[in-house]
């Protein structure tokens, strides 16, 4: 059985060869060059060449495990050892050379996050949990952060520009946390905004609607820093497409309540 330690290394080593790529690469800047897979929803051939990339890592070190992911095989498996990978997570940022995109793997062994590594591309750095193992920044041991008061809490969120149905009830959500929290900020990397509030700069974080690949890897860096994952419902996310609650526990609790007063006050 390959320890969750081992799957770190080869999540990590798979991520940083990944980055280095997409650090070296000439940005496709002429829209004609990028393919829309939905709304607002772009893939090019710089996400296929680092899709590549992570799979030839993976596999030639892992040939019985499986890989899930946007492009490569969007429905969710949970049997055995899964990869659950994003090779450019934020591709409109990078088209648009804003600095915010990253490479996020996660691995799980029958449905069980094992190990996580995500790579802020434009700053070098890497984030790292592995189960039991603690998260890291580098050398740095992270935790989530102590603030309980959300008049004093930075929350970080994601609008719904695939399915823009829900928009309505998001901006509700958006007002009732704007007006109640000190600030919100929307980068556009999800695995970057979960490993903010791994790292305690962001005290929590929302969104209506995340594939597996966008939460795995960041789900794990929280849980391992001492935060909280789940859906609007308050159960704890798996490897699955699901809404967002996550945070410290105390803001996590306050944001649960928030956003999810909403969907019930709308749907009532």
């Amino acid at each position: 059985m390959v320890s969750s330690l081992d799957l770190l290394h080869l999540a990590r080593t798979a991520a940083e060869r990944a980055a280095a790529y997409l650090r070296g690469v000439e940005r496709p800047a002429d829209p004609r060059g990028w393919t829309l897979k939905g709304s607002r929803d772009f893939v090019t051939n710089v996400d296929r060449t680092a899709e590549h990339i992570v799979t030839e890592v993976l596999l030639a070190a892992e040939p019985g495990s499986r890989i899930v992911g946007e492009e490569l095989q969007p429905e969710v498996v949970t049997e055995g050892l899964v990869w659950i990978v994003d090779p450019l997570d934020g591709t409109t940022n990078f088209l648009h050379d804003f600095p915010s995109y990253a490479v996020s793997i996660a691995a799980a062994v029958d449905g069980v996050l094992e190990a996580a590594a995500v790579v802020n591309v434009p700053r070098g750095e890497i984030y790292t949990a592995s189960r039991g193992g603690g998260t890291w920044h580098g050398e740095r041991q992270l935790s989530v952060s102590a603030i309980d008061d959300p008049s004093f809490a930075l929350i970080g969120t994601g609008f719904p520009f695939k399915d823009t149905s829900r928009i309505a009830e998001y901006l509700e959500q958006f007002s009732r946390v704007a007006s109640q929290a000190s600030g919100v900020r929307r980068p556009g990397a999800a695995s970057l905004d979960l490993a903010d509030v791994a790292a305690g700069r962001f005290d929590g974080f929302w969104e209506q609607q995340l594939s597996a690949w966008d939460i795995a890897a960041g789900t794990l860096l929280i849980r391992e820093a001492g935060g909280l994952v789940t859906d609007f419902a308050g159960l704890d996310v798996g490897i699955e497409h699901t809404p967002v609650v996550a945070g410290n526990p105390v803001i996590h609790s306050w944001l649960l309540g928030v956003v999810s007063s909403v969907e019930v006050s709308r749907s009532s």
